[in-house]
């Protein structure tokens, strides 16, 4: 595996000059939906992240990426299995395990989020140029990655700054963030992003069936569509917003659609070109391994050419002018640095949220709205405001996600995508705050209240009867209906009361039976199905007899009371023609006996 290694970096020293001529070339003609402007940059579709978007709204903080290309020569599609035996086949193929947890990570997504269409392919091209694949496929059997993978930590010297976020917990830094794992998440990213792909109860970065899961979701996040060009571009620009990175990523995803096939783990082929490196491809770049693998190299200073006035003179002739002393070098004054819309923000206000409540199952009719401003009160457009939904809920942003990041407009309004209630009740907080700023926070109250009905009608009879000491017959039923539509997993309690006039619990006569068969009177957590029904489970009677009501409640106001007897049942009417004890009986004869 080193010689292999070794005889990829020497060909890679070679080749130079050719990959370098050939990466424009190559990421053009095989990014589909990218223009060139006046003076040779490649272009795509507007409403994409801006230039000003903080590294730390992006999966991988805008950590450097590798560049290597794919081979000019696509693949021909071939079998996803077997060991390849054609020349050059590892660069088109990948490891079994990272394929596997690619595609498993597609399925689950198009069982999740079928309307963002993500192809496994874009998870392959992403882990190729943010890792080689897990290094080759350098996992266990588990999933999870030989040794850390960890990028360059995130000071701002040569990269962005992003101070820890973690306590060092993924990326063994605690003073700053490192991208981790074979996608390269940054510690804050993934913990909201972080997913348990393998079902092992966990969610590592480290780990490629996690990883992938994370990927896809953060990829299908704000309703995209990655069928669509624009908005594929966009998920790539998200993830590491750099037009070289999204021209590399859909050259590898082009590739991979072409047609790919399975290797075994460890024997895929290790990146050599980093897009930090000064000299790519001219000398082995550091792979993405270690806690901290360095920033970049200095570069080597080029010699200076004399100035224009010192012309060389003949050997031996005497100089026309005498030398003088130089003169004191100046200070060349620190430019001040234009401050950036983010800069510029002092505080955030409501931008006109009120009354976020919302049934549960429904989605929130009202959306939240932050204005930020500076400290004299004007807005501030161009800044990245994220939302995170926080507490004990389940509630998410439109797509599921609990966090979203949007840019103020012109009026310094974001905006926040619309919050849908799960089916957990109370209260909950949405907090705003700025991307890239220690302002504080702003935050907004929600709830989320029942189901209700109006309605509840029973599918019976309304009246059951029992004997003392047994069991009715038939099980109560009942249909609930808010202004006439059926009112799905909405609670129903039951109570056995004691009189229409006292609602309380009765002490005596029918009663249900709990899981150790003991009498209970009173019943809560059942709801109704998906067709507004419930049926409660079989009513007993004791010794008692009477009548008895069965009162049903929703909240809402829909209450229904069901008419219960337990009494013996009626003696039978005798038939005089039957019976023997009814019949006229023989009168004694007065006759005298002989």
């Amino acid at each position: 595996m080193v010689a292999h290694f070794d005889r990829r970096l020497r060909k890679a020293a070679v080749t130079t000059t050719v990959a370098a001529v050939a990466v424009a070339a190559l990421s053009a003609s095989q990014a589909p939906d990218v223009t060139a402007d006046g003076n040779g940059r490649q272009t795509t579709s507007d409403n994409v992240p801006t230039s000003d978007t903080p590294a730390a709204d992006s999966a991988t903080g805008n950590s450097p990426y590798y560049t290597d290309l794919p081979p000019l020569n696509s693949p021909s599609p071939a079998p996803t299995t077997g060991t390849p035996t054609s020349p050059g086949s590892s660069e088109a193929g990948i490891p079994a395990t990272v394929l596997d947890a690619y595609k498993k990570a597609e399925s689950e997504l198009r069982r999740a989020k079928p309307g963002c269409n993500l192809p496994w392919q874009l998870l392959a091209a992403i882990g190729k140029v943010e890792s080689g694949q897990a290094r080759g496929g350098r996992v266990d059997a588990n999933g999870t990655t030989i040794g850390r993978i960890i990028g360059p930590q995130l000071d701002g010297n040569g990269f962005a700054l992003i101070k820890d976020t973690d306590n060092g917990v993924y990326d063994g830094n605690s003073s700053y963030d490192n991208a981790v794992g074979p996608m390269q998440f940054i510690p804050s990213t993934w913990a909201w992003a972080g997913r348990d792909g393998n079902g092992d109860g966990k969610e590592d970065p480290n780990n490629v069936y996690d990883a992938a899961l994370a990927a896809g979701h953060y990829l299908c996040r704000y309703d995209w569509d990655l069928s669509v060009q624009a908005d594929l571009h966009r998920a790539i620009l998200s993830y590491n917003n750099s037009q070289d990175y999204l021209n590399t990523v859909l050259s590898w995803l082009e590739h991979y659609r072409k047609g790919t096939h399975e290797i075994p783990d460890g024997t895929g082929s290790l990146p050599v070109g980093r897009s930090d490196d000064p000299n790519a491809g001219a000398s082995p770049s550091p792979g993405r391994t270690g806690a901290n693998p360095g920033s970049r190299g200095p570069s080597t200073p080029s010699p200076s050419k004399p100035p224009a006035s010192e012309k060389p003179t003949k050997p031996g002739s005497p100089s026309t002018k005498p030398p003088t002393d130089p003169a004191p070098p100046t200070e060349t004054p620190t430019p001040t640095p234009t401050p950036t819309p983010t800069d510029t923000v002092h505080h955030l206000e409501n931008a006109g949220t009120t009354g976020l409540t919302a049934t549960a199952g429904d989605t929130f009719a009202k959306k939240i709205s932050t204005r930020a401003e500076t400290k004299a009160g004007d807005a501030v457009g161009k800044v990245r405001i994220r939302f995170t939904v926080l507490g004990d809920t389940d509630a998410t942003f439109t797509g599921g996600e609990k966090v979203a990041a949007v840019t103020t407009n012109a009026s310094g309004v974001a905006v926040a995508p619309a919050l849908v209630a799960g089916e957990q009740t109370g209260a909950f907080t949405v907090r705003a705050t700025v991307v890239g700023r220690t302002v504080p926070g702003l935050d907004y109250k929600a709830t989320v209240t029942e189901r209700v009905a109006d309605t509840l009608t029973s599918t019976g009879t309304k009246e059951l009867t029992c004997t003392p000491g047994g069991e009715f017959a038939d099980q109560v039923e009942v249909k609930a209906t808010l202004k006439g539509a059926v009112a799905d997993k909405v609670a129903v309690t039951a109570t056995l009361i004691k009189s229409d006039a006292d609602p309380t619990e009765n002490d005596k006569g029918p009663y249900f039976k709990d899981a150790d068969g003991k009498a209970v009177r009173t019943l809560t957590g059942r709801q109704t199905d998906a067709e507004g029904l419930l049926r409660l489970p079989k009513l007993y009677a004791d010794d008692t007899e009477g009548t008895y009501i069965l009162r049903l409640t929703t909240p809402g106001g829909a209450t229904l009371d069901i008419t219960l007897k337990v009494a013996e049942p009626a003696e039978p009417t005798p038939d005089p023609s039957t019976d023997p004890s009814t019949a006229p009986s023989a009168q004694p004869s007065t006759e005298p006996t002989a």
